[in-house]
């Protein structure tokens, strides 16, 4: 085993991998930072959603202004959908390439997002479906405005808005729900009276959400806050 927590550059993505303190415990929470973010930055965010769980950290492969993020834009709020489905199949070959090397259970990925990640997150769901059980993405927005029709039965995803974000355009929520309902994922949105920035509700909320997706076999997130 490489180094556990520490900072690897391997499998194409700098990433941290922490094993299940939960010797039980079948999940791996895939951490998925925000723009100027790195490996580093959800590491706690993992612990308190999903106590006891495999932790897998990468850091964005590519900048913006010398920020790391997973895709560029073209301005605010523009993306280039060639661009974010090759980012989507660089993190996706890299998930694979982890579930491999550290043995994970390929059933049950469940990724957390914030802002940027949430985004690719979303992004490796619509166009590699298989992959990911279900996600956790905080305050997302829409990037790819047509994505492939790719079937989601069976997988889940939680989305937390912000009624204050700056950012993220008040409709853009509710229209990603419905691109993930309309391919048959199960859905749940809820909203914080915030902005951009995460609160302690995001998290409580989050954490009840995935109590309730763990799959059969998986020891319980206990002491989740």
């Amino acid at each position: 085993m490489k180094f556990a927590g520490a900072s690897i550059d391997s499998l194409g993505f700098v990433h941290r991998y922490l094993p299940a303190t939960d010797p039980a415990q079948r999940v791996t929470i895939l951490l998925l930072h925000g723009t100027g973010g790195d490996e580093n930055d959800l590491i706690s965010f993992g612990q308190a959603i999903a106590p006891g769980a495999a932790l897998l950290s990468p850091r964005g492969g590519t900048t913006e202004n010398g920020a790391p993020r997973f895709f560029r834009r073209l301005a605010e709020g523009k993306f280039d959908p060639a661009e974010v489905r090759a980012r989507a199949a660089e993190l996706a070959a890299f998930i694979r390439a982890a579930i491999a090397e550290y043995r994970l259970d390929a059933g049950a990925i469940y990724a957390v997002g914030y802002s940027n990640g949430a985004n690719i997150a979303s992004a490796v769901m619509f166009t590699d479906p298989a992959l990911i059980k279900g996600a956790i993405l905080f305050r997302p927005m829409v990037v790819l405005e047509t994505p492939s029709k790719n079937s989601l039965a069976g997988r889940s995803v939680f989305i937390a808005a912000g009624r204050l974000d700056p950012i993220v355009p008040g409709d853009q929520p509710e229209r990603l729900a419905e691109m993930f309902r309309e391919r048959g994922a199960s859905v749940t949105l809820t909203w914080e009276v915030s902005g951009h920035n995460l609160t302690p509700g995001d998290i409580r909320d989050a954490a009840s959400w995935l109590q309730m997706q763990s799959p059969p076999g998986a020891a319980s997130f206990s002491g989740s806050t």
